[in-house]
């Protein structure tokens, strides 16, 4: 990866949160400058300025990660400096604070490749995403073939199908994340995936293929619910290990500290909330199958899959990323709600 191009260097300052007082603003000034030659026509420095905005106090120790790109490749030694805006009249846009819970440090590192450096930050695991969210789908297609062993569905045409609804499922999870993130550069390995496109495509192609295949659709459904949320369950925790989906600074002593690749702080842990709440209901979902078998007629998906979107709903003010729209998520947790409870009435009269 290091002959790669383009190539990042990526720094991180840490410091201490204050102890007590309202919460602040930090910025951090980063200089560097690479060792030896530079290449013809290549930067053989840089300065950027990075801030973290209200920072806690109380919140104990902070991580500050920028990411300078398009650098020539080799040895770079850089410095991190507190500072603050300069009085009016003065030269320089900025002048070194002085705070003892701010020192300045300096360090030496070596380029990468960008496209890893994005992803690279203290408590941002490389490689955690995508192996949680494998491990999740392997899951997933466990428990949907021992379920439909159990009722009698013919594994040999529903897993090779299951394993074609995953895949389309990815493509689903990254265009409706490219749809609702327009913002965002683009990129194969740095653009982020959404939950809510992999469970849109992946069942539109399951509902295609039973049609095609002439298999018993509720059914199938029903011993998909409980393996698609488990399959979430671990996935999620892939979000919380490889900083995605971050939920909200806090000093309480539950938080856990995690970091969105920018900023490492205590945050509340949304992620491992909700991978609680799938597993919950993939649990009460192989429950209901096994209690009802194939008479329950596709209303346990249903029900799982609606409890599961009315959860996220409450989950979602814990997040770090604020929403869309201002009433959405009362309309969908008002819907789900009533989904979840005329499912479940329906699978139990029957």
């Amino acid at each position: 990866m290091r002959d790669l191009a383009p190539q990042s260097l990526g720094i991180s300052y840490w410091f201490d949160a204050a102890p007590t007082g309202a919460p602040y603003s930090v910025t951090v000034h980063f200089a560097g400058r690479l060792r030896g030659a530079a290449p013809p026509g290549g930067k053989d420095s840089f300065a950027v300025v990075s801030t973290v905005e209200r920072v806690r106090p109380g919140s104990g120790r902070v991580a500050l990660t920028v990411r300078v790109p398009d650098l020539p490749i080799g040895v770079w030694d850089a410095t991190a400096t507190p500072v603050e805006p300069a009085p009016p009249g003065s030269s320089s846009r900025w002048s070194v604070l002085s705070d003892p819970l701010l020192p300045t440090a300096a360090a030496s590192g070596t380029t990468t490749f960008s496209p890893l450096a994005t992803q690279a930050a203290p408590g941002a695991r490389l490689g955690a995403w995508p192996a949680l969210v494998t491990t999740g789908a392997i899951l997933a297609l466990f428990v949907q073939t021992v379920l439909a062993a159990r009722l009698g569905v013919s594994v040999s045409r529903l897993l090779p199908l299951s394993v074609l609804a995953c895949l389309l499922g990815v493509v689903g999870a990254k265009t409706y994340y490219l749809a609702t993130h327009r913002s965002e550069p683009v990129g194969l390995l740095t653009t982020g995936m959404s939950i809510q496109g992999f469970v849109l495509f992946a069942v539109g192609t399951l509902l295609g293929g039973i049609l095609l295949l002439s298999l018993p659709m509720g059914t199938v459904l029903d011993v998909t619910a409980p393996g698609l949320l488990a399959g979430m369950a671990v996935g999620r925790l892939g979000c919380l290990l490889g900083g995605c989906c971050v939920g909200r600074p806090t000093t309480s002593r539950w938080g856990v500290w995690s970091s969105d690749r920018r900023v490492g702080l205590r945050r509340i842990p949304v992620q491992a909330i909700e991978s609680t709440l799938a597993g919950g209901v993939a649990l009460m979902a192989v429950a209901a199958v096994l209690a009802w078998g194939t008479s329950s007629d596709g209303a346990i998906f249903v029900a799982g899959i609606a409890a599961y979107t009315a959860g996220r709903q409450l989950l979602f003010p814990l997040r770090a990323i604020p929403r869309a729209t201002a009433h959405g998520r009362v309309v969908t947790l008002t819907i789900s709600c009533a989904i979840t409870l005329i499912a479940a009435l329906f699978a139990t009269a029957r």
